[in-house]
């Protein structure tokens, strides 16, 4: 039994280790635009059932409740957060945040879509708008070389003034991608996310229409990560650690006296 124990003590090691790595994750990028927390999940491992409950006891007598032995904890899975992050101004045109549901398309280098909250954009040498490393937005944004301003509508619309012309003329439309299941979306770093079966298919549309959030430009949308609420967890974590440790230790002390008595 005290090998058991040991195992036991051990995957809750290893869970409380996962769980603090997620934690850390999610402090660390506190201020990353358009972040999502994660959370992670636990599940129970396999059971050891030494009784079934409800087995004879005696010729006239069954057991109530059995016996049953539980071997750890394991990890399920981590779980992304999709509650809307603070928006904030920033007095940049081309920033842009999005009030609600959905995800800015952009084209990644091997050819696949991907998917961000962060819209923090800026104009590319040839016009476009592109994201901060480069990745061109998707339908493409075009904006004229002698462009003196640019306004982009809560609908996506996008409209710019160039040199000579009184009224603004339509550049594009920047549309939105819906998910059944945004937390099944896979993330694959520089705040891009990739579609999984998990996912569903993206359905994609103007901002504003069939749930999909507005756009708010001028602004960048926070994270969602709650400091308080992370080292509250931390402190959780770090005490169950704490616990688990010293339960190997008791389990190690256990086979020592019985080796010595043996």
């Amino acid at each position: 039994m005290t090998f058991g124990a040991l195992h036991v003590a051990r995957t809750g090691l290893d869970a409380q280790n996962f769980r603090m790595q997620v934690i850390a994750n999610n402090l660390a990028n506190v201020n990353t635009t358009g972040f999502k927390r994660d959370r992670a999940s636990f599940e129970t491992l396999g059971y050891q059932l030494m009784t079934q409950p409800g087995a004879s006891a005696s010729a006239e007598n069954r057991y109530a409740t059995g016996l049953n032995l539980g071997t750890g904890v394991r990890i399920a899975g981590t779980s992304r957060i999709e509650t809307q992050g603070t928006i904030n101004p920033t007095g940049s045109a081309l920033d842009l945040a999005i009030d609600g549901a959905g995800f800015f398309q952009v084209q990644l280098p091997d050819g696949r879509i991907g998917y961000t909250r962060a819209g923090n954009f800026s104009r590319s040498a040839e016009g476009v708008m592109v994201t901060g490393d480069g990745k061109p937005l998707e339908p493409a944004i075009q904006i004229p070389d002698d462009a003196t301003n640019v306004s982009i509508a809560p609908d996506g619309t996008v409209s710019v003034t160039v040199a000579g012309q009184a009224e603004a003329s339509e550049a594009g439309r920047i549309e939105l991608a819906r998910f059944t299941n945004p937390a099944g979306l896979q993330a694959i770093g520089d705040n891009i996310l990739v579609e999984t079966a998990a996912s569903g298919a993206p359905q994609v549309g103007a901002a504003g229409a069939e749930g999909r959030g507005l756009l708010r430009s001028g602004m960048l949308e926070g994270s969602n990560v709650n400091v308080v609420e992370e080292l509250v967890d931390m402190i959780e974590t770090q005490r169950a650690y704490e616990v688990n440790s010293k339960m190997i230790q008791a389990a190690d002390e256990m086979m020592s006296n019985a080796t010595q008595t043996l």
